[in-house]
């Protein structure tokens, strides 16, 4: 299959009531394991890359990456640039080949946050390309962010006035997630998540999903989540898998040796999360 629009898998799994899982990548091995997993998993998967992996791998290089190895899967495979702040560097994806983008103005107040993505979305649609925005705001872990602080959390009528007047084709919602590694699980405020569903009519993004408890997800993915982001338990095991290939004896007589035991201890991580999704193609 060919790259697919991220709208049309988010709009599939909102009919199945599940979640497509988007990974962020951040090197060829990272990209490939995410399409070859989801080839094993019979699961559809998005590929993302974060604005500031740039520096290690340029848009147009991972996109023509991506791009490459989705027109040999035989799953449907998506492109995404995940957060991103500047409008600037997000034209600068579309025009090096990103088929979908996050305008992320979470941290501003609601109303230049909706001018900020508004204009996002006017020029990606020049480009048909999709916009996924956010309301309410998922911190860091590691920046010390109270992610079970419900003044936080995205109120549902802000929600339904942000998807209206922006025009995004999904948006990210905050019901008690963070990014990185949590040091308490976290409890999903699933009653305020079905909430926001009721008063949104497009596809609705989780993000922090490093740590959540499976049974938390689960009933996240039947309640309106049709994207579910990963990234740092992700980035952590390719770390691990790297330094323990590049230190081996083997490595010491054949210099690549190592490489397709990292692809392959990452590919069955993908397609096991994988699992998560209920929507097998």
């Amino acid at each position: 299959m060919a790259l697919e629009r991220v709208k049309d898998l988010l709009d599939a799994a909102e009919k199945e009531h599940t979640s497509v899982i988007a990974f962020d990548a951040c090197d060829y091995n990272t990209i490939y394991a995410c399409i070859k997993g989801a080839e094993t998993a019979r699961r559809p998967v998005i590929v993302m890359l974060y604005p500031a992996m740039r520096e290690l791998f340029s848009f147009r290089a991972f996109a023509a990456a991506v791009k490459d190895l989705a027109r040999g899967a035989s799953v449907p495979v998506g492109l995404h640039l995940d957060h991103c702040s500047d409008l600037t560097t997000i034209v600068e994806a579309i025009r090096d080949g990103f088929t979908s983008v996050m305008a992320d103005g979470s941290a501003l107040p609601l109303e230049e946050n909706i001018a900020f993505t508004k204009s996002v979305v006017e020029i990606a649609r020049i480009f048909d390309v999709d916009v996924e925005g956010e309301i309410g705001h998922v911190g860091q872990v590691a920046g010390g962010f109270d992610y079970q602080n419900a003044d936080t959390f995205t109120r549902p009528d802000e929600a339904a006035l942000f998807a209206e007047r922006t025009g995004v084709a999904s948006v990210a919602v905050a019901f008690g997630s963070c990014h990185g590694m949590y040091k308490a699980a976290p409890n999903l405020d699933l009653e305020r998540l079905a909430e926001i569903d009721r008063t949104v009519n497009i596809p609705l993004v989780l993000h922090g999903g490093s740590g959540i408890p499976t049974d938390q997800l689960e009933q996240a993915f039947r309640m309106g989540i049709n994207k579910f982001n990963v990234g740092t338990e992700f980035f952590l095991l390719n770390a691990k898998l790297c330094r323990e290939a590049y230190t081996s004896d083997e490595m010491q007589k054949t210099p690549f040796a190592g490489v397709a035991e990292i692809r392959k201890g990452l590919t069955e991580y993908i397609a096991e999360k994988l699992k998560l999704c209920t929507m097998s193609v």
